[in-house]
């Protein structure tokens, strides 16, 4: 079967079973996009700019656990994804960015639109090549695909010389594959986890994103209640281990809970399970959980002994390595640490002014208007932190946020990947206004497919997390951080074609979210709160998580 290269493209996106993919179109990609005009079973969304298209192909990727998509033009388009596949990069996102480049007779020429984009990305792509020769085009595709797919996830870049958009090769069509990685863990390894286990007094366990991507939240609720171990999540992790469990003690880390961040501090054994020890987890790293043994399990064998030593290293996808511990371990009782725990919870809970509209209030009028059942997506900043504090997950693929590279303007466009994947679900942006002024044009793209995600602007009229660390850090010295401006938040939105209110009142926030969650179309609520709003509790940059603080802490 003879087909040229753009239908090559989409055959082999078939073949792998995407049907949705994000993009903007341009010069050298328009053959690419020529051939998708006669393609009915797969849905193209145009967004308003490339980086809103490579936010949404990876929130399409969290929110369904499938390979997020999207196109690009040479040059400017192409750079223009730059910052949507670092983000994918860094949190372990399954994405493949397709772009086309000039023609390879014009390569190298510094040609209009010509940037070597494979160039530009390749420390933050798992792999990234350039398609000269259309009799390959079809088999750097399938790999693509399954690179971005196996062990560790992550994005793949394939360029294409727009000449081999137009050529004709042969085209045989293939099943999808995947890459087996050789099994890293030993026998022997999983009988010393179990030894240590069973010997030990305050076992704590430690999960991220890993446990999500590996679809192991059964095991690990079945591993945690046979140990009678206490859980804490990382912002990566959220929803990996139901929030409502009463094993649950919150976030750990910089904004995590005092009972997290004291009892992995107190514990006798830490088990890490598909975390990396980031530094916004551990702080001081000398001084993290001192006084317990550590296990780590993770399918990536770069991680281990990274940013902490530890006793004992697992490499293995985790939803396998849990199943081989849950067959081994019998049921343990730790009442007393079970209990030590629980004071902790008792003593140091989360806890906000309720006095005032507040964001931390609107979250939990979210979640308690929704059931809980809703996907949140977050900018970054006070906001995103709030919304891992105060909306309470109990499903895997439902809180998608910027944690390892921390994307302003990530929320929106994630949003908008997350609904198309999830048309069950509805699917709310919290997002700070500062964040929302870097990516707010993408309401337009919801608006024209009338897509119902609901965008919640907090707006403090500052940018929020940056002015607390000038707050208690710099002498409240606030350089550039003050958003005096005159934007009318509401009127952008009605002028992007959505729909919008503003809420500046307690009471006016129940009335305004059912209004949202009424509608089958882009919401925006804007809910004005004070400049001086702060996410506690806090632990300074490369201190001791045993040293997290709140507000009473500072009055003190």
């Amino acid at each position: 079967m003879q087909l040229t290269g753009s239908q090559i493209v989409l055959e082999v996106l078939k073949e792998q079973g995407v049907d949705t993919v994000f993009g903007y179109p341009g010069g050298t990609i328009l053959n690419i996009y020529d051939a998708l005009y006669d393609e009915k079973s797969i849905r193209h969304y145009l967004t308003s700019h490339e980086q809103g298209a490579a936010h949404a192909a990876d929130g399409y990727a969290r929110a369904t656990g499938k390979t997020g998509v999207c196109f690009a033009t040479s040059g400017p388009g192409a750079t223009n994804l730059v910052t949507g596949i670092a983000t994918a990069y860094m949190d372990s996102v399954p994405m493949v960015a397709i772009t086309a480049n000039v023609a390879l007779p014009s390569l190298g020429k510094d040609s209009f639109q010509e940037v070597d984009i494979a160039g530009v990305t390749m420390p933050i792509t798992k792999h990234g090549t350039i398609v000269k020769d259309v009799n390959k085009l079809a088999d750097t595709l399938r790999r693509a695909f399954a690179i971005a797919n196996s062990g560790r996830p992550g994005p793949v870049l394939v360029d294409i010389t727009k000449d081999v958009t137009a050529a004709k090769a042969e085209f045989k069509p293939a099943e999808p594959k995947t890459l087996k990685l050789p099994v890293r863990y030993s026998k022997e390894e999983i009988d010393k986890a179990v030894r240590m286990i069973q010997k030990a007094k305050k076992p704590f366990i430690y999960t991220g994103g890993g446990t999500i991507i590996s679809g192991a939240a059964k095991e690990l609720q079945t591993f945690a209640h046979k140990l009678q171990a206490p859980v804490c999540d990382t912002l990566m992790g959220k929803g990996g281990f139901d929030n409502l469990d009463p094993l649950y003690t919150g976030m750990i880390g910089m904004h995590g809970t005092k009972a997290s961040n004291f009892g992995v501090s107190r514990a006798d054994l830490l088990i890490a399970i598909g975390a990396r020890f980031s530094d916004r987890v551990i702080g001081n790293a000398k001084k993290f959980a001192q006084g317990a043994k550590v296990i780590h399990i993770d399918i990536d064998p770069a991680e281990i002994n990274k940013n902490i030593k530890v006793d004992l290293s697992i490499m293995g996808d985790v939803k396998e390595v849990l199943q081989k511990l849950n067959e081994r371990l019998p049921e343990m009782e730790r009442d007393e640490w079970v209990q030590e725990i629980e004071t902790l919870k008792e003593q140091y809970p989360l806890s906000y002014d309720r006095s005032q509209l507040t964001c931390p209030y609107v979250l939990e009028e979210l979640y308690k208007l929704t059931d809980g059942k809703a996907v949140i997506t977050t900018d970054v900043g006070q906001h995103q932190m709030w919304a891992a504090q105060f909306y309470k997950y109990s499903e895997p693929r439902t809180f998608l946020s910027s944690g390892g590279l921390g994307t302003m303007g990530y929320g929106l466009g994630a949003a908008i990947g997350a609904q198309v994947g999830r048309p069950d679900k509805r699917v709310i942006n919290i997002a700070g206004d500062g964040c929302f002024r870097m990516n707010m044009n993408e309401l337009a793209t919801a608006s024209r497919y009338q897509i119902p995600i609901i965008e919640v602007v907090i707006n403090n009229s500052v940018l929020g997390m940056v002015r607390q660390w000038q707050t208690l850090f710099y002498n409240k010295r606030y350089s550039n951080t003050i958003l005096t401006d005159r934007v009318d938040y509401v009127k952008v939105a009605e002028g992007l074609g959505c729909k919008a209110r503003r809420i500046t009142k307690i009471e006016e926030t129940d009335d305004a979210i059912n209004w949202a969650l009424s509608l089958k179309e882009p919401v925006v609520l804007e809910v004005v709160i004070d400049e001086d709003d702060k996410v506690f509790p806090m632990v300074p940059a490369g201190s001791p998580i045993s040293e997290a603080f709140d507000a009473s802490d500072l009055k003190e």
